[in-house]
């Protein structure tokens, strides 16, 4: 790895662990923000309309914490990579199916999705306990955000 040109607090062990973290979220996030994107444009059927604007939501709370977790592996000294080579090589985000979805299968493939990536990150939480609670702390609260998108996505089939 390239010597960074930011210095962070962070000792050289807590850098390296926290940015591995930090990659793998951002990877998981640009993924999850394509997924839900593709989602949005293939939804066809009953109920159509609610299922396109929840995904956009959707879309929009993994873009904003895309930008958050790359902001926060920078201000460590991490340089972020959210190339598509990258995400398709790392990305541990189940796959979408191609071509148009009911809402039925599209209601189903996310909430699994969403399920995946929750514990992709409670995984993360845990790692970073003792190496950064900053970024810990940021973790927790995408979470948080995730876990009420999954809880808003099951209610559709409740």
């Amino acid at each position: 790895m390239a010597k960074s040109p930011i210095t962070s607090p962070l000792g050289d062990a807590e850098r390296e662990s926290t940015g591995a973290v930090l990659q793998a979220t951002l990877v998981d996030l640009v993924d999850l923000s394509l997924i839900a994107k593709q989602a949005h444009w293939n939804v066809i059927g009953t109920n159509f309309r609610s299922a396109h604007l929840q995904l956009d939501e959707l879309v929009n709370a993994a873009r904003q914490y895309t930008d958050d977790v790359a902001e926060r592996a920078n201000a460590i000294g991490i340089s972020p990579n959210g190339k598509a080579r990258t995400v398709v090589e790392s990305s541990g985000v189940p796959a979408f199916p191609d071509n148009w979805q009911s809402v039925e299968t599209t209601v189903a493939a996310i909430v699994e999705i969403l399920g995946e990536v929750i514990k992709r990150l409670r995984k993360r939480i845990d790692d970073t306990d003792k190496t950064d609670l900053v970024t810990q702390d940021l973790l927790i609260e995408i979470t948080a955000e995730l876990e009420k998108q999954h809880w808003m996505w099951q209610a559709q089939t409740a």
